[in-house]
């Protein structure tokens, strides 16, 4: 009899693993999909943020493009018009916008290094030997 009680108790621990096992791989899915890329993205954000200074190119959260002027601990001064500055807090600053100007300039730099790094192959001279057909 305690042996058809370990298989009943065995059976019902298995059904407990079997229903919490979905939840355990929803928890999993989440993580991966969700959370994790959120984490990325809020580190690179950080990252944008603290990288700021003088010159750069900003768009803010409501939209406001202008150049950095200066830039403090916690805010950033953005010069929108030739008389008109803004001061933003740092986390206003939605993106940093990199003119399509710089990025050919430095795919070209990095193009002729490549260029130079590259050996051109050396083409082999065959000798053919004179067939029936050639001849």
């Amino acid at each position: 009899m305690s042996f058809i009680s370990l298989l009943q108790a065995a059976a019902g621990s298995g059904s407990m693993l079997m229903s919490v096992l979905p939840f355990g791989l929803i928890i999993l899915i989440f993580y991966f999909f969700i959370i994790r890329p959120q984490n990325k993205k809020q580190k690179e954000t950080e990252k944008m943020l603290n990288a700021l200074k003088k010159g750069d190119k900003v768009i803010t959260v409501g939209g406001i493009h202008g150049v950095v002027s200066s830039t403090k601990e916690k805010t950033v001064i953005v010069k929108v018009d030739d008389n008109t500055k803004i001061e933003f807090s740092r986390n206003a600053i939605a993106s940093v916008v990199v003119d399509k100007v710089e990025k050919d300039t430095k795919s070209t730099k990095d193009d002729k290094k490549a260029d130079k790094t590259e050996e051109t192959p050396v083409a082999e001279a065959t000798t053919e030997t004179p067939t029936e057909e050639n001849k």
